[in-house]
């Protein structure tokens, strides 16, 4: 891994761990073992790295529900996949815990690239619930955008009940009713 992954990973794990105003320039450094010299040869300082870090943890996400989503089985299948695949529940999303940092949504280069991977989600979600009810295998419901929607939010709102409650349990519950909403009577 060369230098500039090393920062960007580095900052990935520590957003995630500590959100923006928690991820110092120098603990960065630290996890990468980059000196601050090569940090600022490959970033013009800290807002950029994170909006790099930020893109490449949108890309992931989207990397890994494109599994699940545009894989093979019905659209059921598919979206209990990516909702049931196998995550780090009590951490969060790496891209939904950004949209409740101040200094993220503050700033429109380190907000957009989590306003468009959530976009991305919705829409994609979107694709997956009007294919399954124009095949007959999801139930009939809203326009496929807002059940989309409401899948996305019962995901990020999933996170935050079991973090809160410090069990993955709440999550899988919330999982559990939305699919069960999803099923074709």
């Amino acid at each position: 891994m060369d230098t500039q992954d090393r920062l960007i990973e580095s900052a990935q794990e520590l957003l995630w761990e500590r959100g923006y105003v928690g991820t110092s320039p120098k603990a960065i450094q630290q996890r990468s073992g980059v000196g601050q010299g090569s940090m600022y040869h490959h970033f013009d300082g800290k807002p950029d790295l994170a909006a790099a870090a930020l893109r490449r943890s949108g890309e992931q996400l989207r990397a890994l529900a494109e599994q699940q989503l545009g894989g093979p089985g019905t659209s059921y299948e598919r979206i209990a996949g990516y909702l049931g695949r196998e995550r780090e529940v009590l951490r969060g999303c790496r891209i939904g815990r950004m949209a409740q940092d101040p200094e993220v949504v503050a700033d429109p280069r380190l907000r957009e690239p989590v306003e468009q991977t959530l976009a991305w989600l919705r829409g994609r979600l979107a694709e997956v619930v009007a294919e399954g009810r124009a095949a007959g295998e999801l139930a009939a419901g809203p326009d496929p955008a807002d059940t989309a929607a409401a899948i996305v939010a019962v995901l990020q709102g999933g996170y935050v009940l079991a973090r809160a409650a410090g069990s993955p349990e709440p999550f899988q519950q919330a999982v559990r009713g939305a699919l069960a909403l999803l099923r074709t009577p």
